[in-house]
């Protein structure tokens, strides 16, 4: 992000947590993994992939033209603890 900076390039990522999609149901199918994940995870619930997306327009956007050298959790508060 430093070195491509004085481009006028912005570098910056996007951290998901769990997600409701096909690569995660055979984890959310166990009970056992999936009570305890529940019990750790703040908003008790996968997030959707839709909601990714304002982050995405975001950082896309001329709203974050001031931002780079960041990454943003979308977890629903999983690694707040």
């Amino acid at each position: 992000a430093c070195e491509w900076a004085t481009r006028g390039v912005r570098v910056n990522a996007i951290a998901p947590g769990y997600m409701n999609t096909a690569m995660a149901a055979p984890y959310f199918a166990d009970p056992k993994y999936r009570d305890n994940w529940f019990m750790r995870a703040p908003m008790q619930r996968p997030g959707e992939p839709e909601e990714l997306g304002g982050a995405v327009v975001f950082l896309a956007s001329d709203a974050s033209s001031y931002m780079t050298g960041h990454t943003l959790v979308i977890d629903g508060g999983y690694t707040c603890w």
